[in-house]
């Protein structure tokens, strides 16, 4: 299943996208009231709510319709992996970690279908990182590698937006990492029988149609369930957290010249193995390009528009997934 939080105007609603558009999980399983995929994973309806689809159940909503947020857009820990490509570290000129580089991110980082990021203005630097997530599905503590990925409920992009200036500023990376709507995620998250093998998820991230970084899960320095046996040690995780496995090779800041993230940027983050159900490829972009009516016979997507002045231009043609924030125009 691909499932979504959606909010189509009354609060947000957990879905599964399909071909003819999202089946609205609350009503397939009569669940009262309002509440994301989180309340699903944590409530253990998984199952029941696949079974509901797969009988037929639902009248389906146009996603076009509706605001598509991220898909667990109120987790209690987002928690990041530094350098855990080979690649990455390569051209950063580090040595292979020997225990997982571990940061966080708040809630104020996630935003979700045709959000926008404001760049910040205390920094000129901003860089993308494109990573593939995972979300916990069962409370895990001291899980053993074998058994971690019984605790996965499924995958889903993010892309570890990063201002390297800030970040630089002292050992620690939080200042650099922690701005709002630092971490565009989604559209769907995946659940692994249909996202395949956690090592052989692909990635990419195109900045302005150009390829920038290309790579799989299969260069992981430290695996999905390994670090989910790590973190686990020494941290109980919950149902709904997201971990971020890390950015591979080819991010701004490694090239030559440098490349910072300026405004009207359009960036698109995809993985074959994470496809939408309407399109080959589940993506999200910052692009201000487009139409909703394009949007609803493919995927939805997260488009942010970067810019430093405003979050949302009076010229973006896609609706809006919040109120528009003062100062825009």
């Amino acid at each position: 299943m691909r499932l979504v939080t959606f909010d189509a105007g009354s609060g947000p609603r957990a879905g599964v996208q399909t071909d003819s558009g999202i089946l609205d999980a609350m009503d397939l399983l009569g669940e009262n009231g309002h509440g994301g995929v989180r309340r699903l994973i944590a409530g253990d309806r998984l199952g029941d709510l696949k079974a509901a689809v797969e009988a037929g159940n639902g009248e389906p909503i146009d996603a076009s319709k509706v605001s598509i947020l991220a898909p667990i857009p109120d987790p209690d820990k987002i928690i990041c992996i530094g350098l855990n490509y080979r690649k990455h570290a390569e051209e950063t000129g580090q040595d292979l970690p020997k225990a997982p580089i571990i940061f966080g991110k708040y809630r104020n980082a996630l935003i979700g279908n045709r959000q926008t990021v404001t760049l910040p203005a205390a920094s000129t630097k901003v860089d993308y990182e494109a990573e593939v997530a995972f979300v916990i599905g069962r409370r895990a503590s001291e899980v053993a590698v074998e058994e971690a990925l019984d605790h996965v409920a499924g995958y889903t992009l993010v892309n570890d937006l990063s201002a390297r200036d800030l970040q630089g500023l002292t050992s620690q990376w939080m200042s650099g990492k922690v701005f709002d709507g630092s971490a565009p995620c989604g559209p769907a998250l995946v659940t692994p029988d249909e996202a395949g093998a956690h090592d052989k998820i692909e990635i990419s991230i195109t900045l302005n149609g150009e390829e920038m970084q290309s790579s799989s899960t299969d260069d992981l320095i430290f695996s999905v369930p390994e670090l989910i046996s790590h973190i686990s040690s020494w941290m109980t995780l919950e149902p709904g957290d997201i971990i971020s496995t890390g950015t591979p090779s080819g991010v701004g800041m490694a090239r030559d010249p440098r490349i910072w993230l300026q405004d009207g940027d359009e960036l698109i983050v995809s993985s074959p193995q994470l496809r939408c159900s309407c399109s080959p490829r589940c993506c999200y972009s910052r692009s201000i390009s487009g139409s909703s009516s394009e949007l609803s016979s493919s995927l939805p997507s997260i488009s942010p528009l970067f810019s430093k002045r405003s979050c949302c231009s009076s010229s973006c043609p896609w609706p809006r997934a919040g109120p528009t924030p003062p100062g825009s125009p």
